[in-house]
C-alpha cells in the first residue's frame, strides 16, 4: 500500500512495533499469550482502521473509522502499561512505544476535530442556502 500520508506511515511503523512486541512476548519470554494477543489486536487494528477510514464512503465514515482508531489507540496505552506493570517489557520499550502512540493519538484527535468541524460547516451552509 502506497500512501503519502504520515498518519499511515506512523501507524504502519507503530503496528510491526507491536508484531516484534508480540513475537518478543510470546517466543523470547516464553510467556502470557493471552495479554500479548490484546495489544496485538489491538495494536494492529490502529493502522487498519485508520486504511479504511482513506477509503472511507463519505466523510462521516472516515471520522467514525478514525474514531474507532483512536479507541484502539487508547487500549493499546492500556495494554503497554500493564505489560510494563506486570514485568514483560522494561521502562525504555514502554516509554518509546507509548510516545510512538501518543503521537499517532495526537494526531487522530486532531485530524478528527478538523474533520467534524468541517462537516459542520457544510452542514451550516447548507441549511443557510436552504432557507
Amino acid at each position: 500500500m502506497k500512501e503519502n500520508n504520515i498518519l499511515v506511515d506512523k501507524a504502519m511503523d507503530f503496528a510491526l512495533r507491536i508484531i516484534n512486541l508480540y513475537r518478543y512476548i510470546c517466543y523470547e519470554k516464553k510467556s502470557d499469550f493471552i495479554i500479548s494477543k490484546q495489544i496485538f489486536k489491538s495494536g494492529t487494528s490502529i493502522g487498519a482502521n485508520i486504511a479504511e477510514a482513506t477509503r472511507g464512503e463519505s466523510e462521516y465514515d472516515f471520522v467514525h473509522k478514525l474514531k474507532i482508531s483512536r479507541k484502539e489507540a487508547q487500549e493499546t496505552m492500556f495494554w503497554l502499561e500493564l505489560l510494563y506493570k506486570a514485568g514483560y517489557i522494561d521502562v525504555k520499550s514502554c516509554s518509546s512505544m507509548k510516545e510512538d502512540c501518543e503521537e499517532i493519538l495526537k494526531i487522530l484527535t486532531s485530524t478528527i476535530k478538523t474533520m467534524e468541524k468541517k462537516i459542520e460547516e457544510k452542514r451550516n451552509f447548507k441549511l443557510k442556502n436552504n432557507n
